[in-house]
């Protein structure tokens, strides 16, 4: 048993011991990369989403803008922050502009990955 494992465990009987004092706790483990992630009674679909894109955003922002697939990430994780972020209300002017910004960026960055594609087919 790893580390990993184990501490994955410990944290199963802490969660467990929890919810029989009526803790609402949901735990996922993706065993192939050792992450845990623990929500509890106040999370919703919507609070998930927002907290996984929250990582889609670091890895947007921080990967270099030469990497091929940057612009295509970037453009899709910024309107994807703008829906959430908007899920229970309406989208403003300046939003559905902002949108229509990254839509022309991401068909920029497509275009450009294509032509790069077909460029090393040749």
């Amino acid at each position: 048993m790893t580390n990993f494992e184990s501490f994955y465990d410990e944290l199963t009987n802490i969660s467990d011991r929890h919810v029989k004092n009526n803790v609402s706790l949901k735990i996922e483990k993706d065993p192939q990369n050792d992450i845990i992630k623990i929500y509890g009674e106040k999370s919703t679909a919507l609070s998930r989403a927002q907290n996984g894109l929250s990582d889609v955003l670091e890895i947007a922002f921080t990967t270099a803008e030469h990497h091929p697939f940057w612009r295509l990430l970037s453009s899709c994780a910024e309107i994807s922050n703008t829906l959430l972020e908007n899920w229970n209300g309406t989208l403003t002017k300046d939003d559905l502009n902002e949108i229509d910004w990254y839509l022309k960026e991401l068909t920029q960055g497509f275009q450009n990955l294509k032509n790069n594609s077909e460029s090393r087919q040749r």
